[in-house]
């Protein structure tokens, strides 16, 4: 159940709910309502999220009267907001060696897959996935996301030989020509081989909670990417529940990247992904589209992964894959709207010009 108000007052915010024994962290949320301009948000107002009574309140607020009402509930209100204002108004310059500027950072996938939603079998051949990776650099791409495990719903696992046979003499192929590499695996043992081959930072659908990884990504010291998902590839989207999926989804973000923490990981070196398609239905990623500027308050950059996604189609009918670059782009610049990073991408060349025109 969500409650809606309107601004300071009208009607009354919450009140007298703070207690010691409540996390704060896990109660009492902040998202920017403003144009992300060079630098950070312009015009100071938010809507707040409290999770009060079962349900969540949701209101309005300036600046000046979400720090009246901090001061009225106490310290440790006026601690917790402080910290997440801090890290909402305080602009990420760099991820990964790459400067971050207006427009998003963009991420070309190459997919080594026979099966991946949308382009599998396209670059299963290392000679046709290098081939496309240096066009998707042509194109503009910042960083090249190779992948060798399809992890669209109901995909199968791929053991560990074959994955690293997948995509190792890519990461080589691709290594040095001008963009970051990024390995996208959730297997600790690929991690480990293809930061060896050259891989500039690890992009991990499970967040690192397989069995190894983190313990991978701390001693390879290169930068990672923790994606959310509920369940497995094979099961995710049987029935996925939660009680509010947007907060839900920055909880167990802001868990992961304590946990990175705490075992070595330098927060500069962590960007997070809410998984749009991964455990969601349409109106959980239609959820997460709505309020993704939230995850600005767990102060890493945002990587936004829409592109192709079936969501596309549920909204606009029954489109094949290759079909839904206009859904695509839309999701691109609703996600720079609001500052997100990173864009992952398949159509670099046409993402590069709408975001060119949208960020001048």
């Amino acid at each position: 159940m969500t409650f809606h108000t309107d601004t300071f007052g009208s009607p009354s915010w919450p009140s007298g709910f703070c207690s010691p024994e409540l996390d704060l962290a896990k109660a009492v949320y902040l998202r920017p309502l403003a144009p992300f301009i060079e630098g950070g948000f312009d015009f100071p107002l938010y809507e707040v999220a409290v999770r009060l009574d079962g349900g969540v309140w949701r209101f309005t607020s300036t600046h000046s009267d979400l720090m009246q009402w901090a001061n009225e509930e106490g310290e440790d209100l006026v601690a917790h907001v402080g910290k997440m204002l801090e890290r909402l108004e305080s602009p990420i310059r760099r991820f990964a060696g790459l400067e971050v500027g207006r427009r998003p950072l963009i991420m070309g996938i190459v997919n080594v897959t026979p099966d991946s939603f949308s382009d599998g079998g396209d670059n299963y051949d290392a000679s046709d996935a290098i081939a496309h990776g240096k066009a998707l650099l042509a194109a503009g791409a910042d960083i090249l996301d190779i992948g060798g495990e399809s992890t669209r719903p109901g995909a199968a696992a791929v053991g560990f030989e074959e994955e690293v046979r997948r995509v190792v003499p890519v990461i080589r192929g691709l290594k040095g020509l001008g963009a970051k590499i990024s390995i996208d695996t959730r297997h600790a043992d690929v991690m480990a081989e293809a930061v060896a081959a050259g891989a500039d930072m690890i992009n991990d659908v499970t967040a690192l909670e397989g069995d190894g990884a983190l313990e991978v990504a701390v001693q390879s010291g290169v930068p990672v990417m923790l994606m959310h998902m509920q369940g497995e590839p094979q099961t995710m989207q049987d029935n996925p529940v939660y009680e509010d999926c947007a907060l839900d989804v920055f909880d167990y973000l802001q868990d992961r990247i304590r946990v990175c923490e705490e075992a070595g990981l330098k927060r500069e070196n962590i960007c997070i992904d809410p998984g749009i398609g991964f455990g969601k239905t349409l109106d959980h990623n239609m959820e997460i589209m709505n309020r993704i500027g939230l995850y600005h308050g767990l102060g890493c950059p945002i990587l936004l992964g829409a592109s192709r996604k079936s969501f596309i189609a549920k909204i606009c009918g029954d489109i094949p894959a290759k079909d839904r670059l206009p859904g695509s782009l839309a999701a691109v610049l609703k996600g720079a709207d609001v500052g997100v990073q990173i864009v992952r991408v398949h159509d670099v060349a046409e993402t590069k010009q709408a975001l060119d025109v949208w960020c001048y």
